[in-house]
């Protein structure tokens, strides 16, 4: 550790260049490796926490591009970090070096992994202080003067009179050196500054006025708010051992509110069911039963024209849950079939290495099966070669014969194929002699998609051509990703990679012609890219969405067979080896075809198919999804590597839905939140309703029979909150004006948003009190998303979002931790109630608010009854229909800041501007949205509020606190008004 901390003089390899020669050192806190020099300054750095493994030797890519003898292999080693496995690629001086920094980030890398939540939460917590106050020290003293203070206030969004931070820097400031703090002062200058009103007041509530919980009331709160069974008073006694700070609260045996709010904010206050990080659910069931994680072109790295193809990706996406990975074969050099993107630019892998990945990550974090989905285009004698290393590779994993024999009719559930591969594939047809080595299949792939005219094609081999078309759609490449982040993300009107790709054929053509005049043989400009088919005029059909209506036509093929269109299929040659491991029959539906088959058959739908199927079909396709296997993958007009909203298909039961994991954005934390549900194992159960039973979940009341679910939230407060990740001027721009929306994300008819108030200029400590409320019909498949919006004159700005998954939802108090940020989090109370009836119910809950709980008049919050049978009703239960204005109390003061209204009102509805900083991915397919303006509802204007009263002045008047009434009421209780 000490000699990584001194640091080491390495060569930095990147693509395409000699390297580049860096100081590399471990930070004092060991939680980052930094370098110098660098044009990014503090921002060199790459977190412990993000590692995801250490190679030795020259392993990686980018070692292979440089010649054999360039570098001693035992000077070299590869750090993979970041969500998309990214590369540091070093060399150093000597291999003893290189041995102590391969050694020692594997040994920060294992404590870190042996942590539990609440370790690592405290660790993350502790590092961020120091880098926070390291950062805010401009002159590298050690110490933070006024001035640091005021600017660092401002970086944390803090908006305080300055005499008021003046005064608390003097509380803090206690050694003789005064003007400064030192870091243990400014920790302490930072308890001061983040005092929890909201949590202050929760704890008086149930302490009787006392600045302190005994044991008992903790109880108590633990069972009536946080809906805990089973409470014990040794539980009690653990958690103010665990949490409490002050030895003397310890001997006391009571929680104080620094140790009440570090208990509040640690994971087990979590919004998120920590129960469910383990597997949860029933794994004993057929494999059509569950939801499956499944990737799309996995070798990818980024763009389907002209990315890196890696192993790597297999290993990552493996590790974070997919369990159906795709692999595509061509025939390669030496016999040696290769993995790549077919009709482009991307870059190629050999087969063995992939498999050899494959084998190596498969089970390492969880052992339930993985579907292996070739896409072969080779040769009989390298599909041979794919057989081969298949058996020799994986062995026993492809031994599913057992699992098979009990009930030949029915697919296997993942428990009894644990640790075993299955391959997804082509099979011969049953009618072929056992004898033949070899039959006709038929070739249809993803990339069928686009018209044969319009791939790029093997002849784009010579040398000056291949760079003029590399270089063009690069440009138009990047043309696109600019577009798409000025576009509006949910919107999918906003462009059209259709329009891209016209554009790129007219520019490739006016080069080639340019080409054909200066001499070039005509051979060798023919159709590298060749005219597009319009077969739709109207601009609105050159959306992705809509390219389902270019499969009408005819198209030219070889082979003989057809399908039931009448359209002539290609084939190709299968190898009876290949074919005898196979284990589930891949059939790609160019047609809507959802007969009964084989439950071994799986039917491959690219999006706008399938789409068309869910529009038109869905009870159809719901009843197919019980029985066999479906796998939806993005369209191949998707040349961005965007994704779809997965939330469609899973909708009607769809078990493998292939998304671009290399892109981040909506799409993916989507689908990130629905496997976290289950552990993060790859399956999830589907709803029982969707295995067994019949209906149509685009109805608007689809399961009349069945209760449904009413989801309160209140919105209390917020936490560091920081700037926008884009903001034009960073650290240095304005304090932002938050406000959170609510989106349900599940059957259509479910599928609603709601948002609170703006407050005005703090992202350090916003408190929004306000309740949004939901109802759900089939609860088990939904998504509930909270985001946080900087308000802008001129639009809204993306601050971050945490998705989880209804079923995952904790009651109570809790704390939603924004994805991706170490402190920023927003706080609510949750509560769920069953609705049976014709109506939807006005939610009662007598201890619902804290004003409550701090001795508000009940009576007056059993408000708004006239308001159930109201259309205004539904926005909110905190309508004040039909009671006389109440006055506001002392604590309603205490709790609410100065806010004004979000520029485009608070309707359930889908927002014009809709997360445009943040999802680089536009989004096609949703099918809700036409349901969720259907459902759209206006909310009641707001108004300015007065400024809270500071915590000092209310605990220096004289104010009359009212004890709850415990034994006569349950504050818990959920009381609700139905009429059947």
């Amino acid at each position: 550790m000490s000699v990584m901390q001194s640091g080491t003089q390495m060569v930095k390899l990147k693509n395409g260049s000699k390297g580049l020669v860096r100081l590399f050192y471990l930070d004092e806190h060991r939680s980052c490796i930094r370098w110098r020099p660098s044009r990014k300054s503090e921002k060199a750095k790459i977190t412990i926490d993000s590692l995801y493994k250490v190679t030795e030797g020259r392993q990686s890519d980018i070692f292979h591009r440089h010649a054999e003898g360039s570098f001693d292999p035992s000077c070299c080693f590869t750090i993979y970090h970041g969500n998309h496995m990214e590369s540091l690629d070093l060399v150093t001086s000597n291999s003893e070096e290189a041995r102590t920094w391969v050694t020692g980030l594997r040994y920060l890398m294992a404590g870190i992994s042996d942590e539990d939540s609440l370790a690592k939460r405290q660790r993350t917590h502790d590092q961020w202080m120091k880098q926070t106050f390291e950062e805010a020290d401009k002159n590298g003293d050690g110490l933070l003067n006024i001035e640091e203070i005021y600017q660092l206030l401002h970086k944390m969004n803090v908006n305080l009179p300055r005499r008021k931070v003046k005064q608390m820097f003097q509380e803090a400031d206690t050694d003789d050196q005064q003007g400064s703090l030192t870091f243990e002062e400014f920790s302490v200058f930072y308890k001061m500054m983040s005092l929890r009103r909201d949590l202050f007041l929760l704890l008086m509530s149930f302490s009787e006025k006392k600045d302190h919980l005994t044991a008992e009331e903790l109880g108590n709160f633990l069972r009536v708010e946080q809906k805990m069974s089973n409470v014990t008073p040794e539980h009690c006694m653990d958690i103010i051992n665990k949490f409490e700070v002050s030895d003397e609260n310890k001997q006391n045996e009571v929680l104080g509110i620094e140790g009440f709010t570090n208990y509040m904010r640690s994971p087990v206050c979590d919004v998120f069911n920590p129960q469910h990080n383990e597997i949860n659910q029933d794994m004993d069931q057929p494999l059509c039963n569950y939801f499956i994680a499944s990737s799309h072109n996995t070798y990818l790295t980024g763009d389907q024209l002209l990315s890196h193809s890696k192993t790597d990706m297999y290993a990552w996406v493996l590790q974070a849950g997919c369990r159906c990975v795709e692999v595509d074969c061509w025939d390669g050099p030496d016999g040696e079939p290769m993995v790549q993107h077919g009709y482009t630019l991307t870059s190629k892998i050999t087969f063995k290495s992939v498999i050899e990945t494959i084998n190596k990550y498969a089970f390492v974090n969880n052992e339930f099966p993985v579907i292996l989905s070739i896409e072969n285009h080779c040769s009989i004698q390298q599909q041979k070669k794919i057989a081969q290393h298949l058996k020799e590779i994986f062995g026993d994993k492809l031994d599913v014969g057992e699992a098979l024999n009990k009930d030949p009719k029915q697919i296997p559930s993942p428990n009894s194929l644990k640790g075993k591969i299955l391959l997804k594939g082509k099979r011969l047809p049953l009618y072929l002699s056992a004898d033949a080595e070899e039959g006709e299949v038929s070739d249809d792939d993803s990339a069928d998609e686009i018209e044969d005219d319009f791939k790029l094609k093997n002849s784009m081999s010579n040398g000056p051509s291949q760079n003029q078309v590399e270089s063009h759609i690069r440009k138009k490449l990047d043309s696109l990703m600019k577009e798409s982040q000025i576009g509006d993300k949910e919107d999918t009107d906003s462009f059209s990679i259709r329009a891209l790709l016209r554009a790129t054929h007219e520019g490739l053509q006016r080069n080639l012609r340019k080409n054909s005049k200066d001499g070039m043989k005509k051979s060798q400009s023919r159709s590298f890219i060749s005219n597009l088919k319009h077969k739709r005029h109207s601009k609105s059909r050159l959306k992705c969405q809509s390219v389902e209506a270019d499969d009408e036509g005819p198209q030219e093929s070889s082979g003989g067979q057809f399908n039931r269109g009448g359209r002539r299929r290609k084939t190709i040659k299968l190898s009876r080896d290949l074919s005898d491991l196979v284990v589930f029959t891949n059939s790609v539906a160019s047609q809507e075809c959802l007969d009964e088959g084989s439950p071994f058959n799986v039917l491959s739908f690219s999006e706008t198919r399938a789409q068309h199927l869910v529009h038109h079909r869905s009870e159809r396709f719901l009843t197919f999804n019980q029985r066999q296997l479906s796998r939806i993958y993005p369209s191949a007009y998707r040349i961005d590597s965007s994704n779809f909203n997965p939330q469609t298909y899973w909708n009607v039961g769809c078990q493998l839905v292939a998304l671009n994991y290399q892109t981040e954005g909506r799409m993916m934390q989507l689908n990130r939140a629905k496997f976290m549900e289950n552990g993060g194992s790859g399956y999830v159960l589907k709803p029982g309703l969707m295995c067994k039973g019949a209906f149509n979940p685009l109805n608007d009341d689809p399961l009349p029979a069945n209760p449904k679910k009413q989801l309160v939230i209140k919105i209390i407060s917020g936490q560091q909150l920081p700037k926008p990740p884009d903001s034009m001027l960073g650290d240095r721009g304005e304090i932002i004006d938050p406000f959170v929306e609510v989106e349900i994300i599940g059957l259509p008819v479910d599928c609603c948003k709601e948002q609170t108030r703006v407050v005005d200029d703090n992202g350090f400590n916003p408190v929004w009190e306000e309740t949004l409320s939901f109802t759900l019909h089939m609860p088990d498949v939904a998504l509930v998303r909270f985001l946080v919006w900087d308000h802008d004159p001129i639009g809204r700005d993306f601050v971050g979002q945490r998705t989880v998954a209804f079923s995952s939802l904790m009651p109570g108090y809790r704390h939603v931790y924004l994805e991706g940020m170490t402190e920023a989090s927003i706080f609510v109370h949750i509560t769920v109630h069953d609705i049976y009836g014709k109506w939807s119910p006005l939610v009662l809950n007598p201890s619902y608010t804290i004003m409550h709980l701090l001795g508000a008049n009940k009576g007056r919050q059993l408000r708004g009854f006239r308001g159930l049978f109201n259309r205004s009703s539904k926005s909110s239960v905190d309508t004040n229909i039909g009671v006389p204005p109440r006055k506001r109390s002392i604590t309603d003061h205490l709790l609410r800041r100065t806010a004004s209204a979000p520029a485009k009102g608070r309707k359930k509805t889908k927002m014009p501007l809709a997360e445009v900083t943040y999802d680089r991915k536009h989004s096609t397919g949703d099918s809700q949205s036409t349901h969720v303006e259907r459902r759209a509802g206006n909310r009641r204007a707001l108004q300015h509020r007065p400024a809270s009263m500071p915590l000092d002045k209310l605990l220096n008047t004289h104010l009359s606190l009212a004890t709850p009434d415990r034994e006569g009421s349950d504050p818990g209780s959920d009381t609700i008004i139905v009429e059947n």
